[in-house]
């Protein structure tokens, strides 16, 4: 007998004579065939049926050329999944077993040793069985059969007495953006998407932990510590919070028993900007004679969240209050970052909320046309300081309320709510994404034909699901203080008046209406929680759709099938002729594209901060992309930051000045989103030509003070005061805001141009290495928008450097050439 051998019998001798012990199914050798064929071949689990499918090159990558056609007809067929396991007759010595499917994607029968178990209807919710009995000593069979979805939301759809936008997506229970979205593939899967476990268990088992916290004050947060237990008997057990014991009774059946819990002097959770995100460690054990049953570990963090919505004379404010100080919310909107969500991984997570902390971001709204994240993401919210806005899976579209869909929906929104509620990341919990508006704005009633009673019938759809059922099961699951709801975002459509002066708004005049950037400084709501512009992936990205040699030309079939939108190449070209010279080469077109989107992205983010405390958020749409694709992301698939992510970056310091161009003045903003007051501050600024010749200074003519979370206004001046008769074109404006102490607080730079107009110098960038992982870059004239290329991470990139100036840049893993590019190779 080997050395493997006798540990597996050890480790699983261990787990049997445990009270509680847990075996993942998931790393059992599983199968995989289409429902029609004979022949079994191997699949992975966690997974979805298009992996295994590619991993049997039996369908091409649909991430590469034009191959997302070749692979849909996989969405019609049926397909099952087995594996066979073993069970010790010491493992069937436990009083009780419960198989565990955390996810299955969607429809499907359930059957262990050819008994059917169990009938699934929900991606989203976690499926428990008691098998105890089912189970027997040596092999046990267990099988997954999947129907399609695309064949079972139709036949739902039937029905309904009226056509419903968005058949068959809207009847089913799954991550709607499957179904293909104006930046993401159709690809609609099946499979075993999250871990299957089998639990054992003996007298007792620790169901579901709500942490509710009663007060908070610097000398000690007062929590009480909600458990459901299942006890197979009555009797006395220990209950154990950090190793401090509590006797408790518990009865048969389900019981529910809260403990007071108190952490002195307790260290808040400050959200990114404001201080650490602190954690505490909570371990809740259930003992019974000494003996451990269950436990559960939770990292909790201290800290008081509120919504305030108080009229005033403009409409309504709507801001988020953390730890009793008004935030203003900075940051972005998340997509699953792949079409198959078990390929993400914990360290693609936390990168990308690394990245978000590392863009000054202290907010993310987690959209509703995709999943509840994993743990993993929520973890890395809470360890970096970034608030979630958790919509619920709902998105753009009418949906059914039966009787069957609300009972689904009740189950979905209390599985997610145990499974999510003790993080502290966890802001607000928000119905759906769009629906409100696509009832009021979108014309289906008209596409589609609908009688007075089918469009009454939607809104009494729409008020059961989102006004009832979710904020019912909300109010009977979460503890008081983490129940903050918002029906829908957003609140009032971006065609009305109102979504300016009150809720949430998407601001959609930018790309779906074709306004200019500028449209921005006048659509300023008081929550901007999606506003947008594409811009294309990074070279890297880009030559990753193609299986073999790229073939890099805008009119190339691969390039164009991965942009999703149908006027997408338009709408860029439109917008780039008003600001910048287009270019026919490619990498430059590439390149302008980025800029176009940062610039974009930039008059929006810049309008909505000088209008603090009018405007209390800015949640641009969006961080991340599923695939390889031009789309609104500030970061790729691959992981690469586009310009518009280095943009955000600047545009969400903590500390800012803004230029304001209105009617001939300008005038100056100074924003601190920071709880640190900073006294005798100035406001100065150069007026510079283009080849670096320096034409004047001027500043403001007192020193004030910077109140902690707050904004000034410095004085106007006019355009005649700064430049005169001089050609604005040839000139730009470097800001620079100093404390009492001559320290530099922030700086910015204003030009009075469109990119395009710009009188523009060649530049001489130089580049200096000072080891293998920094560079110096240098230059004689203004070199804007400085394009650093290469297969690393540079610490910035597409920044403007100014005359005679050098800036050092640190890179994530030596090169060993760095090329180069300005805004001037493309002006001519």
């Amino acid at each position: 007998m080997n050395k493997i051998t006798l540990f597996a019998i050890f480790f699983i001798q261990m787990f049997v004579n445990a009270q509680f012990s847990e075996r993942n199914l998931s790393s059992e050798k599983w199968q995989f065939k289409n429902t029609k064929d004979k022949n079994w071949l191997t699949a992975t689990v966690p997974g979805t049926v298009h992996l295994d499918l590619m991993n049997h090159q039996l369908i091409p990558d649909p991430y590469k050329d034009e191959n997302e056609k070749k692979v849909q007809w996989v969405e019609n067929e049926d397909w099952d999944y087995q594996t066979v396991f073993k069970i010790s007759a010491k493992e069937l010595q436990n009083q009780n077993a419960d198989l565990v499917f955390y996810g299955l994607d969607t429809f499907s029968e359930i059957y262990l040793n050819g008994k059917l178990l169990q009938k699934t209807d929900n991606m989203f919710r976690t499926w428990k069985i008691p098998v105890k009995d089912e189970l027997k000593v040596g092999n046990n069979t267990l099988q997954i059969k999947f129907k399609s979805s695309v064949n079972v939301g139709k036949d739902l759809a039937k029905k309904v007495p009226f056509a419903m936008p968005e058949t068959p997506r809207s009847f089913v229970r799954k991550a709607q953006y499957q179904f293909g979205w104006d930046w993401g593939p159709r690809l609609v899967t099946v499979g075993i998407w999250k871990e299957v476990k089998l639990n054992f268990w003996n007298q007792a088992k620790l169901e579901n932990v709500k942490i509710e916290q009663k007060t908070l004050t610097r000398q000690k947060a007062d929590l009480h510590i909600h458990t459901e237990i299942f006890a197979e008997k009555e009797g006395k057990y220990t209950l154990l919070i950090n190793n401090k014991s509590q006797n408790i009774a518990l009865k048969s059946g389900v019981n529910v028993i809260s403990v007071p819990y108190q952490i002195q002097n307790p260290k808040l959770w400050q959200p990114n900007g404001w201080g650490d995100p602190n954690l505490y460690q909570l371990k809740i054990s259930l003992q019974k004679d000494s003996k451990t049953l269950a436990e559960k570990s939770d990292r909790i963090g201290l800290r008081t969240i509120e919504l305030i919505q108080e009229k005033d004379e403009k409409g309504k404010s709507f801001y988020f209050k953390v730890n009793g100080n008004p935030m203003y919310a900075k940051g972005t909107n998340w997509i699953p970052s792949d079409s198959f969500t078990t390929r993400i991984t914990k360290e693609k997570y936390q990168k990308l909320i690394k990245d978000c902390k590392d863009a000054n971001m202290n907010m993310i709204r987690v959209w509703g046309g995709g999943i509840y994240e994993d743990d993993e993401f929520y973890k890395a919210c809470d360890e970096n300081g970034i608030l979630v806005w958790q919509d619920f899976m709902f998105a753009g579209s009418f949906y059914p309320s039966g009787e069957n869909f609300q009972k689904n929906v009740e189950f979905e929104v209390r599985d997610q709510i145990n499974r999510l509620q003790n993080h502290p990341s966890l802001a607000l919990w928000c119905g759906n994404n769009e629906i409100d508006e696509a009832i009021v704005n979108w014309g289906y009633q008209k596409q589609f034909k609908y009688s007075k009673e089918d469009s009454l019938q939607v809104w009494k759809d729409y008020k059961k699901v989102f006004h009832e059922v979710i904020p019912n099961a909300l109010k009977e699951n979460l503890t008081s203080e983490k129940n903050i709801y918002w029906p829908t975002s957003p609140s009032i459509g971006w065609g009305h008046k109102e979504s300016l002066t009150e809720g949430d708004s998407h601001y959609w005049g930018v790309w779906w209406g074709e306004q200019p950037f500028e449209i921005y400084n006048e659509k300023v709501p008081r929550f901007a929680s999606e506003y947008g512009f594409q811009g294309m992936p990074t070279l890297e990205t880009t030559k990753s759709m193609f299986s073999g040699a790229p073939d890099l030309s805008l009119q190339n079939g691969t390039i164009k099938a991965h942009e999703k939108h149908s006027r997408g190449w338009e709408i860029i070209d439109n917008y780039m002729k008003r600001d910048y010279n287009i270019p026919t080469d490619f990498v430059k077109y590439n390149y302008v594209s980025q800029l176009l989107q940062a610039r974009g992205m930039q008059i929006a983010i810049e309008a909505h901060r000088r209008a603090k405390p009018y405007n209390m958020g800015t949640l641009y749409w969006q961080l991340n992309d599923c695939w390889p694709v031009v789309s609104w992301s500030s970061i790729d698939y691959l992981g690469n930051w586009k310009a518009l992510h280095y943009q955000v970056k600047r545009s969400f310091e903590n500390q800012v000045i803004l230029t304001e161009e209105k009617n001939g003045v300008l005038n100056f903003y100074v924003v601190n989103d920071e709880l640190k007051k900073f006294n005798e501050v100035s406001l100065d600024f150069d007026i510079i030509r283009l080849n670096g010749e320096k034409k004047g200074s001027s500043g403001a003519a007192e020193t004030k003070t910077l109140e902690p979370n707050g904004v000034l206004k410095f004085d106007s001046f006019s355009l005649e005061e700064v430049i005169g008769d001089s050609d604005k074109n040839q000139f730009f404006l470097h800001l620079i805001l100093k404390d009492g102490n001559d320290k530099i607080i922030a700086e910015n730079n204003y030009f009075f141009s469109k990119p395009k107009d710009l009188k523009l110098t060649k530049p001489a960038i130089k580049i200096r290495k000072i080891s293998a992982t920094e560079i110096e870059v240098s230059t004689d004239v203004l070199a804007k928008d400085v394009y650093l290329m290469g297969d690393t991470h540079f610490s910035d990139n597409f920044f403007d450097l100014l005359p005679k100036t050098s800036k050092r840049i640190k890179l994530s893993k030596p090169l060993e050439k760095v090329e180069v590019m300005s805004l001037f190779d493309t002006m001519n």
